[in-house]
């Protein structure tokens, strides 16, 4: 069974940089697909990022660029490094599991965290 907690999510200012992690504690992580969704107050979840069980990533064009997903197989850990943020990243960032093959679709993963929040004020 997958269980993901994510931690890393705070208050920062538009330019600054977090580092948000997401801690699995299932025993199939590395064959997993891991991404990263954000849902802004009043929006749609959103895809961010995802790293497959190859570590090849795929990213959203808004933070092309800007943030970096990331993986270690070795702690069960998806990170995602957040540079240069703006107020509209501003939102509820959640990771995401599945097996195999990967998605940007939210429907397609199983597994979710519970949110870590970020706030980027101007």
């Amino acid at each position: 069974q997958v269980q993901l907690a994510e931690s890393g999510g705070g208050l920062v200012q538009a330019g600054d940089s977090l580092r948000l992690s997401c801690a699995d504690s299932g025993r199939t992580f590395s064959s997993h697909a891991m991404a990263w969704f954000r849902q802004a107050p009043g929006k749609e979840r959103e895809f961010v990022a995802i790293i497959s069980w190859r570590s090849s990533t795929t990213y959203a064009d808004s933070v092309k660029g800007r943030f970096t997903i990331s993986r270690d197989n070795a702690k069960n850990t998806v990170y995602l490094q957040m540079n240069s943020l703006k107020p509209e990243d501003t939102a509820v960032y959640y990771c995401a599991a599945r097996p195999g093959a990967g998605s940007m679709q939210s429907t397609d993963f199983e597994s979710w965290g519970h949110g870590t929040p970020v706030t980027v004020s101007s």
